[in-house]
């Protein structure tokens, strides 16, 4: 076996260890330095971080030798203050009960059921906007996917706390997102949990609206109400097919706090970066202008079974989360010594797979950082591997929300377009800002156009 080449990351005032490695810092390129290779590896105050760039090495990571590499400390560190034990950080026997649990809310027919919601609160969002009028498109996206995963989560029982909620959850996304040097290190808590009264205030203030909403749901079930239509009565109903327990209240709150961050976040930041690709590349925008005019007529949002019409539409979305995954880097640890190819990975190595590299790397991908959303049709040759392409992430742990996701996403995109153009603002800069997801730095600021 042979030892993987160190690389170091020249030092960017401000700019995380993430934003170096990952090229979305000032002067750094993530192709030049993963350029030495497949794997490679940085230190952290003496600790070895591996980079793993190769499709094949992560599919073994993520899918073949799973059990060899658990999520990373990171996750705990940086992540569970807030979410808890949730499905995106809990391991093991309780991660497999509670994926069980929750997976029957995420069928299709479930899904199905919950469209009408994504479109009615699409359509209310695009019958806001003004023509001429700019604005910062990833507030905007923010505001209508919270709606969206409120009500589609809890029915109507947080309209009035969504304000309260969106509040908590920008607190809280600001005070995890920046990784710390102390983030790969197995370190007790109150050293690594991030500091603040504001961050403690905003975990309060969620947990209370949560609590509230689990103990009347409960109630009502003890009551022999009607279950209401919506996420939370699955994951209250829901029984393990062993010991035919539910979740516990802890439970409940964790998963529902994971959703909330995973149900919105990622979504509209694919869809602010959705409408930044489609004002660069005018072609696309007027393909996806045509079926969507074809497909919708005069309807103001698609249905259910508009979405299988709209093949387009989700190829867009799909070549968007390729070059701007919201999930841009995940990390795992080596519990035993493995091969990776001809490349020694040691026990205890911390290790990084960054879709925003694997999804631009040339040896995948003709032309990487090209718009084409022809990648992606349903007739186009496709020789590159499963795992050269991972927005959800892959194997057994593959986002449970990621089908949410897509519907989401192509109900808002279609409904926006329906009406409107974005377009791109003269002189205006976009940058990205790795933090809990890919960001524009600095919003994105566009005009909104009547078509």
């Amino acid at each position: 076996m042979q030892e993987a080449p160190q690389i170091t990351f020249p030092p960017v005032e401000g700019a995380s260890l993430f934003a170096r490695a990952l090229g979305t810092a000032p002067r750094f390129d993530v192709m030049a330095t993963l350029a030495k290779g497949p794997v490679c590896y940085t230190k952290v105050l003496g600790k070895r971080i591996y980079f793993v760039n190769d499709a094949e090495y992560v599919k073994r990571i993520l899918l073949d030798n799973l059990a060899n590499y658990p999520k990373s400390v990171t996750y705990r560190n940086n992540l569970r203050p807030f979410l808890g034990d949730g499905l995106l950080i809990s391991e093991g026997d309780f991660w497999k009960r509670q994926r069980r649990l929750a997976q029957p809310a995420f069928h299709l027919r479930r899904l199905k059921a919950l469209a009408a919601t994504m479109a009615d609160c699409a359509a209310h969002m695009a019958q806001g906007w003004e023509h001429g009028k700019v604005v910062d498109v990833t507030p905007v996206m923010n505001a209508v996917t919270m709606e969206i995963v409120a009500r589609t989560l809890f029915s109507a029982d947080v309209k009035n706390d969504i304000p309260v909620v969106a509040e908590s959850m920008r607190v809280l996304g600001e005070g995890s997102g920046r990784i710390r040097p102390t983030a790969f290190f197995d370190l007790p808590e109150f050293i690594t949990r991030p500091r603040g009264r504001g961050f403690a205030e905003a975990v309060g203030a969620l947990d209370a609206i949560l609590n509230r909403i689990v103990a009347q749901r409960r109630a009502e079930t003890e009551k022999g109400d009607e279950a209401r239509d919506d996420l939370l009565s699955m994951l209250l109903e829901a029984r393990d097919e062993d010991s035919g327990q539910g979740m516990t209240d802890k439970q409940l709150r964790d998963e529902l706090v994971t959703l909330f961050l995973a149900g919105h976040e990622t979504t509209s930041i694919s869809l602010a970066w959705t409408f930044h690709l489609l004002a660069q590349n005018p072609e696309a925008e007027a393909k996806l202008h045509a079926e969507v005019d074809a497909v919708l007529g005069d309807k103001s949002a698609p249905t259910f079974d508009d979405l299988a019409r709209l093949p387009y539409a989700r190829m867009v979305a799909e070549e968007a989360m390729r070059l701007y995954p919201p999930a841009y880097v995940f990390s795992r640890r080596a519990i035993a010594e493995d091969q990776l190819g001809p490349w020694r990975i040691p026990a205890g190595a911390h290790i990084i797979i960054s879709p925003y590299a694997l999804q631009r790397h040339p040896d995948y991908w003709p032309e990487p950082d090209v718009f084409k959303p022809e990648r992606f049709a349903p007739d186009a040759p496709n020789d590159r591997p499963k795992h050269a392409y991972i927005p959800f992430g892959g194997g057994p742990r593959i986002c449970i929300g990621n089908s949410f996701a897509m519907m989401e996403h192509a109900i808002v995109l279609t409904a926006a377009v329906r009406r409107w153009r974005l377009e791109s603002i003269p002189g205006h800069v976009v940058r990205t800002e790795p933090r809990i997801t890919l960001r524009p730095r600095g919003g994105l600021p566009m005009r909104v156009m009547r078509r």
